[in-house]
């Protein structure tokens, strides 16, 4: 195991890593014998906002958060992205810790990186959890609108979208009880570079895995949101009559459902890795 996952980080320690698709921002916690797990974030947080489940999932994990490319601390390359590269990139992340297997565990964009290391690098996964994910999320047009508005605005359009984003990423229930936790991801989204952003959106607005995600062997867990309106429990349920042996758990949230309902996220999560690794 490589010296950075070996050094005994018992409490979240943030750095830089330097691997052979570029430096990534990484969080890494948890003891340093345990099981590695990779949590990937959505289109427009950062590592963030894997915060209620560290404590948690630190316990039986050594846990590797990470910025996605083009997102907070990591690289920001000039797009389109594909999620060939953005696959690639934690293939690359886990070569440069030294870790041949990880289980791994993405949300909306994050997840759907999962359904593309199932398929492409199913060698080096003990498990995966998608959620609040599809084979294909939005539209063409969508996403390459979406991105154009962005690169041609900036920071204005990272403004804008911000500001939409609770009615997309939680219940307006949750949005009464929680004004700081929505405040504080909203905020994380306006800084965000605009060319990294629109570069993902670019990246989803080519990827369609439905015809292929049949192929997944790898444990397969999907987490959809009851009140999701971007990824539906639908698009979930569509996922599990293609991926053999997977299994679908909804949790009572929208769109980002584990910052939205952590406690029912984290025993799914936590239920499902224990029997994968049995």
């Amino acid at each position: 195991m490589s010296a950075i996952l070996d050094t005994a980080i018992e409490t979240p320690s943030d750095m830089s890593i330097e691997t052979r698709n570029g430096r990534f921002r990484v969080a890494i916690s948890g003891p340093a014998s345990a099981p590695v797990l990779v949590l990937s974030n959505s289109l427009g947080t950062t590592l963030e906002m894997w915060d209620a489940q560290v404590t948690g999932l630190s316990r039986d994990f050594r846990v590797v958060r990470y910025d996605t490319r083009g997102h907070g601390g990591s690289v920001v390359t000039q797009g389109p992205y594909t999620f060939d590269q953005l696959g690639d990139d934690v293939v690359a992340l886990l070569d440069a810790l030294d870790v041949q297997r990880a289980s791994f565990c993405g949300v909306s964009m994050g997840g759907h990186t999962g359904l593309w290391l199932g398929l492409h690098a199913a060698a080096r996964l003990n498990a995966i959890a998608v959620c609040n994910s599809a084979a294909r999320i939005g539209t063409t047009e969508g996403w390459t609108a979406r991105a154009t508005q962005v690169r041609t605005e900036g920071k204005a359009a990272m403004a804008v979208l911000a500001a939409s984003s609770p009615s997309r990423w939680f219940t307006e229930g949750f949005i009464a009880r929680e004004p700081k936790r929505v405040a504080l991801a909203q905020a994380g989204m306006a800084t965000l570079a605009p060319e990294g952003y629109a570069s993902c959106c670019d990246a989803l607005a080519t990827s369609d895995l439905r015809d292929e995600i049949s192929a997944i062997k790898v444990p397969t867990l999907l987490i959809a949101g009851d009140f999701d309106p971007v990824t539906t429990v639908a698009d979930a349920q569509a996922m599990q009559r293609a991926i053999a042996g997977s299994t679908v758990v909804s949790v009572p949230a929208s769109h980002l459902s584990n910052i939205e309902a952590p406690i029912p996220f984290e025993a799914a999560l936590g239920q499902f890795l224990a029997q994968a690794l049995a």
